[in-house]
């Protein structure tokens, strides 16, 4: 059995100070993904997560202190890809795929379109992007999973009050149907898989008590293709779990390696 967390940190360093690491240990994941570092390699103490059995790749924004991915991983690479390869989307430090024997991972920060419409824009390019490169990817190695912070909602059950949020970033209908179509392209919630309740979420606001409330978004995705459905154990989210505004969220397979 493989297990892989996908959890956005909000600040690996920060992270670290509110006890990430002794988590980690205890959670014991074969591979962990990691977004929004908001740091470099360089500037991070990785000496004790190395001792966890962990080897270490980071792609950060060139920006100081924005975005950044990582991933954390006891089964070793034979080849690892920094970006999408369009280097305005790179710059932000969104974008790092594994090659393994007998699957690849990609580690995705989708940006956010809350901040305006330039940003949205952003968003939405990007969004295309993954999915033309996916779907290319795909003809070479079609067991394929792509975990992450969607910044996305994908249905109602995954917000809380959809009633209200007409009109946000994040739930808007062309998010909801770029939603569709990766997921018709052959990739499957691994979550919904297993767990169809409502009020499920990976993500709380900061402010007016949410967490504790639980009024919620469920935007963080360890998606998988249609060719690994088989190989699926278990997916849940680790509400309980509190380093960051976000929540890590879980996949097991079996047969990987």
């Amino acid at each position: 059995m493989t297990k892989i967390i996908s959890y956005n940190v909000n600040g690996i360093r920060a992270a670290i100070t509110k006890g990430f690491i002794d988590w980690l240990a205890t959670e014991n994941p074969d591979i962990i993904c990691i977004q929004e570092t908001k740091a470099e390699h360089v500037q991070v103490d990785t000496t004790e997560i190395e001792k966890l059995g962990y080897n270490i790749f980071w792609h950060s924004a060139i920006k100081k202190g924005y975005s950044g991915v990582a991933i954390f991983t006891k089964i070793k690479p034979k080849n690892i890809i920094l970006g999408i390869g369009e280097p305005h989307f790179d710059s932000e430090g969104r974008f790092l795929l594994l090659e393994f024997d007998n699957f690849s991972l990609i580690d995705s920060y989708f940006p956010s379109g809350t901040t305006g419409d330039v940003r949205q824009s952003v968003k939405e390019a990007y969004l295309e992007s993954v999915l033309a490169f996916c779907s290319e990817y795909r003809k070479k190695q079609p067991k394929l999973i792509v975990s992450g912070d969607y910044n996305i909602c994908h249905k109602a059950i995954d917000i809380n009050h959809p009633e209200r949020q007409v009109g946000v970033s994040g739930f808007l209908p062309q998010e909801r149907e770029w939603m569709d179509r990766f997921v018709a392209s052959g990739f499957v919630d691994t979550f919904r898989e297993y767990n169809t309740q409502a009020e499920q979420y990976s993500w709380w606001s900061y402010r007016a008590g949410s967490r504790p409330r639980n009024i919620g978004w469920r935007i963080d995705y360890n998606m998988v293709t249609e060719e690994l459905k088989p190989q699926l154990r278990d997916a849940r989210i680790l509400q309980s779990v509190i380093h960051s505004d976000h929540c890590p969220v879980v996949v097991e397979l079996d047969g990987l390696v």
